[in-house]
């Protein structure tokens, strides 16, 4: 067991913790806007479709129930764009982390493997290529890659932590060069539908990929757009090959989404209307933390999309934590998602409204 775990980094959070100590002994309580975990409540109906089928006493299956594969389908047809998605283009997942992070393991990657990620990312993508044996790769612009070796290729837009957002000019090359090359692309879509600056665009855009899903997946989660990070329910669409091969793994391994979290994601997928409202919350609290660590001092930088700010005191990050910590404000050193980030720090707009004007009093 130790020779896995030694293959991975020190957990990032537990360096957080003597900070998080500082910020929690401020009179007025800590300001967390560190992890980005969602704060607002899970909407009513979803909850309501979670316990009308709570009575589940059966095993679900991993490919999900046909109502499901519906309402994914139905979904990335209209949402994302991609007008040829069928039931095979689709499977269900343990909410995306797990995905992410045993999804080389999954494909048979290994030593003399390379899995390639932005310079700046989030860490899971590290994490994944460690657990296999296969080596990671970081780049700025994936197309000016060595190409030999490297068999999977992440893509991050909207971008943790930066919020930065691949435009489709981009998609469109990146995809070209991947699949000249043979090699399958993965782009992590979460935060898909908090676009503020920007509109992102998926790689499964007609657009993009030319209707033709081939070597490319996408990967999607409803914890940020429908509050259900305690549900895991995510999902990923495309390949319809490589979903295939996943899902005869997965079936061996029983990763299965509960079947009532497969209920409440028929609904959340069905309605439009909480997943405006909760974009109007998270547009409002953006704009005061904003303004205020504008007039701190900060420099914000890319964060035209995502549910982050990334900015800069234009000193080494960790000065910057503990000088937010001291006014009982935590946040994320840039340092945790690449050394590219050690300047910077990620400031989550997930805090409620009431966390979200304490910030914004402190830095005034």
């Amino acid at each position: 067991m130790a020779a896995v775990s030694d293959r991975l980094p020190a957990f990032p959070w537990d360096k957080l913790e003597p900070y998080k100590a500082t910020a929690a002994a401020h009179a007025d309580g800590i300001v967390d806007l560190s992890v980005g975990t969602p704060v607002d409540p899970v909407p009513q109906l979803i909850r309501h479709a979670l316990i009308e089928a709570a009575d589940s006493p059966g095993y679900p299956t991993v490919w999900g129930t046909v109502a499901l594969r519906d309402a994914i389908t139905g979904w990335v047809r209209g949402r994302l764009g991609a007008s040829a998605a069928e039931h095979r283009n689709v499977l269900p997942v343990v909410g995306s982390k797990e995905l992410v992070a045993w999804l080389p393991t999954q494909l048979g990657l290994g030593a003399g493997d390379k899995v390639a990620y932005p310079r700046l990312a989030y860490p899971t993508y590290e994490v994944g290529a460690r657990l296999c044996g296969a080596e990671a790769v970081v780049y700025d612009d994936p197309t000016e890659l060595d190409p030999a070796g490297v068999k999977l290729l992440w893509l991050n837009s909207p971008s943790n932590p930066t919020g930065k957002v691949l435009a489709k000019e981009d998609l469109v090359r990146i995809v070209a060069w991947a699949r000249e090359h043979g090699i399958l692309l993965f782009s992590d879509e979460c935060y898909l539908e908090l676009g503020w600056e920007a509109e992102p665009v998926s790689v499964l855009h007609d657009d993009v990929c030319g209707g033709s899903y081939e070597g490319i997946v996408a990967v999607h989660s409803l914890s940020k757009r429908s509050n259900l990070a305690g549900y895991r329910a995510a999902f990923v669409a495309g390949d319809a090959d490589v979903l295939g091969e996943l899902l005869e793994i997965r079936k061996h391994g029983g990763m299965m989404t509960p079947a009532p979290v497969q209920a409440a994601t028929v609904a959340a997928l069905g309605d439009d209307t909480h997943v405006e409202e909760q974009r109007e919350r998270y547009a409002a609290r953006r704009a005061a933390l904003r303004t205020a660590l504008e007039a701190h001092g900060f420099r914000v930088e890319h964060s035209e999309a995502s549910l982050y700010l990334w900015v800069t005191r234009d000193e080494p990050c960790w000065d910057t934590v503990a000088h937010l910590a001291g006014l009982g404000i935590l946040v994320a050193p840039g340092d945790f998602y690449g050394e590219a980030g050690a300047r910077f720090v990620r400031v989550a707009f997930t805090a409620t409204d009431e966390r979200v004007e304490a910030a914004v009093k402190r830095l005034g």
